[in-house]
């Protein structure tokens, strides 16, 4: 009989119970995605409740080349009926942003302020006033992104059915750019697309994406957007499930985003995100964990989101619990990392990709070796204040 060292059973066991959480996260999630949607139950908001003016408002920072095509597609959205505006807010622009985004058609907002600087200050001050104006419902999208004609008469609809705040689908523009890019689409119809069907399919808020959400007047004043960390959109989200809100999934429509494809965009885009949401962990996770424990179960699904690494960091831990020669933690891996694969598989089906989705995992494993080599930048990116560093593109 094999005695195995103390230090491999010690190590397999802190890395089960680092990554125990997201394991449980996935399959809920994944089995909620690929089931049929609930049926829809009848409205129980009125007439009077539903909003009739919606301002969309695009956070821009030195987003000269893409922001005309984002307003234009905005601008051939199917028309409401009632008054809506397309409000850009050109943050600390040192480039043509405000110019473009007006000769597209668009109301713009300057702002400066070399302090406070981020999408969440952005945001914020557009909110404030588009409130003070009367708008009753708000739409954020961003700069680099286009459109589905039917995003707004999707949201109206939601919102005649008594939503507080709504999310879209959020996917890749440019998936054809790169074998970068085409990964990334993989991963946002997984984390944008199935796991926000599974998470309406159990009846539980959807999330909040930064990209493609909506909220309403009533939603904004009890829950003020004034979230200011780089992932202000997630810690947003827990606040609202704090108060009690659910955000619904817009299902039927999406916003699409335009991924960088090499070079520092790359880096900075993926090292902002993912330092952002350590940091998140590490602030938030405790204290949601002592709310659950104290009752509030309808915490739990939050909190194991919350916890759920990244998937090149998820199934980077899961193949160190492999190496330890103990019977159940193999066990456990395995079905761990097999977890992950129909995840992706179901992400790809549910999100209408192609063979090109597929065949593109071969490269998973130089992705996850890439992801890993970020680590530094990610660590950088898990300070207090971080700027709104914009992101590069091609189309700049």
């Amino acid at each position: 009989m094999t005695v195995v060292p103390i230090f491999w059973l010690f190590l397999g066991i802190l890395l089960a119970l680092a990554t125990f959480p997201g394991t449980v996260e996935l399959l809920l999630v994944t089995i909620g995605g690929i089931l049929p949607p609930r049926k829809k139950s009848p409205s129980t908001n009125t007439a009077g409740r539903t909003p009739q003016r919606f301002a969309v408002v695009v956070p821009a920072h030195n987003e000269e080349g893409g922001i005309q095509r984002c307003v234009t597609s905005l601008r051939a959205c199917e028309p409401l009926g009632e008054y809506f505006s397309i409000v850009v807010v050109a943050d600390n622009c040192t480039d043509a942003t405000a110019a473009r985004a007006h000769a597209a058609g668009a109301r713009v907002l300057e702002r400066r302020d070399l302090q406070n600087r981020g999408k969440g200050y952005a945001l914020d001050f557009a909110f404030n006033l588009l409130l003070a104006e009367g708008i009753e419902a708000v739409v954020v999208v961003d700069a680099d992104t286009v459109v589905e004609p039917n995003l707004l008469s999707e949201f109206r609809r939601l919102f005649a059915n008594g939503a507080d705040a709504i999310q879209a689908r959020y996917c890749v523009q440019n998936p054809e750019a790169s074998i970068r890019t085409r990964l990334m689409n993989v991963a946002l119809l997984a984390f944008n697309v199935l796991r926000l069907r599974g998470r309406e399919r159990w009846g539980l808020s959807v999330g909040i994406l930064g990209n493609g959400f909506a909220l309403t007047r009533d939603t904004l004043c009890a829950v003020p957007y004034d979230a200011r960390s780089v992932v202000e959109d997630l810690e947003y989200h827990l606040r609202l499930v704090r108060r009690g809100y659910r955000v619904r999934f817009a299902d039927a429509t999406s916003v699409r985003g335009e991924m960088p494809t090499s070079g520092s965009g790359v880096t900075t885009q993926r090292a902002r995100w993912e330092g952002g949401r350590f940091r998140m962990i590490a602030e938030v996770a405790p204290s949601l964990f002592k709310e659950v424990l104290s009752g509030r179960l309808t915490l739990l699904e939050p909190l194991l989101e919350l916890l759920l690494l990244p998937l090149a960091f998820h199934v980077t831990l899961l193949l160190f619990t492999l190496l330890p020669p103990v019977v159940f933690l193999r066990l456990y891996a395995g079905v761990a990392l097999n977890i992950v694969l129909w995840h992706i598989l179901a992400g790809i089906w549910v999100g209408n990709g192609s063979l090109k989705d597929v065949a593109a995992l071969a490269f998973a494993p130089v992705y996850v070796l890439w992801k890993i080599a970020l680590i530094p930048a990610l660590l950088r990116s898990t300070k207090k204040a971080t700027e709104w560093i914009r992101t590069e593109r091609t189309h700049s």
